[in-house]
């Protein structure tokens, strides 16, 4: 366990307890209610306007599965017989970018006419649960044309037709699963540093690594053709998987910090630390120690934790109640934000995070401590960008753009075969059903409804 943490802030980079870290992030979090009271109150239901009248049939279809918990949980036993056309014209297009390069770049477009310039693209192969159609080498194939084939173009149409400042725009990212590196994924990760699976390991950092050279060159090529901008073009984010693969998973975001994360260039690299895990305090602390003495930069993507049903050893490993969980992240955001601001180009050992959070406290307070007076002259104010899943939390995404006139929210974009698609489709109802069924429910079927008439009254 980790006992101490470096301030890179401070003049004499003198060692301080973790305890003293929390102590002190505590102080200097602004209490998320707090924040949520400074926003004004709009229609929860108000981004529907921007959607399709497909789309909005969609959403009013989940507001009826998820009219209550007996009802949300019937839909989950029901979905894996449900037949894929029928997912495909129903729910699919709200929660899935598409099968083909060409389907995710029609939704790129459509999230750009919703205010959101960038994603986050998921290619949904993996191989952690059995998954016997996996080839990695495809999976590394297709993640590295995805980077070349959307996120590029992508990312510099936007800059180039938004008439935003260049580092306004966020950059375009996409999700490493490390379950999709190798055919005995499991296996090698957890049992990563152990002699008779060191070569299985290395050759799943080396096929992680071929997709981060892709977005590395794409940064060094993109900033000759913009100069101006500080912030990176396009980010590769290591997913977390399940708490006993997480050692091997740390070491793959540390090779490929130490590779790619250069000093004094824009982050290339993003890893995800799970906050509820009780121990989450302690590997910031170790991170951060560790990208200082050996001479790299951090990107960290910040989750609550998606596996919170499925962790076999959960009551022993994570937070033991939600509001632990909240104030941990919390004060987590609020420490690498306040980071990444202290210096006003790329020396800071954290450099680049992902908030990602369907949580309106949480992204409040992001947005109030990036967004505000003493930030505003500090280009790595763009180096904090808000994230959420493709169709969950949009009325939080449609406030945070419309009422705080930002520019640093993207959406979490999967993508793939239809069987994969489905899968991820069915873990998103298990592991964020309370989530779905907060934001959806009778208001929304209400309002979807209400949106319907309107349009087919207008038709008539």
């Amino acid at each position: 366990m980790v006992t101490s943490r470096y301030f890179s802030g401070s003049p004499n980079k003198q060692a301080t307890t973790v305890d003293d870290v929390a102590s002190s992030l505590a102080k200097a979090s602004t209490p998320a209610s707090t924040v949520a009271s400074k926003v004004s109150s709009t229609d929860s239901t108000a981004y529907l306007k921007s959607m399709k009248f497909s789309e909005v049939f969609s959403y009013f279809v989940m507001g009826l599965c998820t009219l209550n918990k007996p009802i949300l949980n019937l839909c989950i036993k029901l979905f894996p017989y449900t037949p894929m056309p029928l997912i495909r014209a129903v729910v699919y297009k709200i929660y899935c970018g598409g099968e083909t390069i060409d389907e995710v770049k029609k939704t790129g477009d459509r999230l750009v006419s919703r205010g959101i310039n960038n994603m986050m693209i998921s290619l949904t192969i993996e191989a952690c649960n059995g998954n016997d159609n996996i080839d990695p080498e495809y999976i590394v194939n297709e993640t590295v044309k995805s980077v070349s084939d959307i996120l590029v173009p992508h990312t510099v149409k936007v800059i180039e037709e938004s008439g935003k400042e260049i580092n306004a725009i966020s950059p375009g990212y996409v999700a490493l699963k490390p379950t999709g590196f190798s055919k005995n994924s499991a296996i090698v990760l957890k049992h990563f540093n152990e002699p008779q699976y060191a070569a299985e390991f290395e050759e799943l950092v080396e096929r992680a690594a071929k997709v981060c050279q892709t977005v590395y060159d794409a940064n060094i090529n993109l900033a000759k053709q913009f100069p101006s901008r500080s912030t990176p073009f396009v980010v590769a984010v290591v997913d977390a998987e399940k708490h006993e693969l997480q050692e091997g998973v740390y070491e793959l975001q540390r090779r490929l910090y130490a590779k790619f994360n250069k000093p004094n260039m824009p982050v290339s690299i993003v890893g995800t630390l799970q906050m509820y895990l009780s121990q989450s305090a302690d590997l910031l602390a170790l991170e951060e120690k560790l990208a200082m003495e050996n001479n790299y930069r951090l990107g960290l993507k910040l989750v609550r934790g998606a596996y919170i049903h499925t962790e076999a050893e959960r009551k022993s490993i994570i937070h033991s109640t939600k509001e632990d969980t909240d104030k941990n992240y919390n004060q987590g955001i609020s420490y690498c934000i306040e980071s990444i601001l202290e210096r006003r180009g790329n020396e800071s050992t954290i450099g680049h995070l992902v908030v990602a959070s369907h949580n309106a406290d949480s992204l409040k307070l992001a947005t109030t401590k990036v967004f505000n007076e003493t930030a505003g002259a500090n280009n790595n104010q763009h180096n904090v960008v808000l994230g959420q899943l493709l169709g969950m939390a949009d009325a939080i995404t449609y406030d945070l753009i419309k009422t705080y006139k930002i520019d640093n929210v993207i959406k979490y974009v999967p993508w793939g075969p239809p069987l994969e698609t489905k899968e991820y489709l069915l873990r998103r109802l298990e592991e964020n059903g309370d989530a779905v069924k907060n934001d959806n429910g009778f208001p929304l079927v209400k309002a979807a409804v209400g949106e319907m008439f309107k349009r087919v009254f207008r038709l008539a």
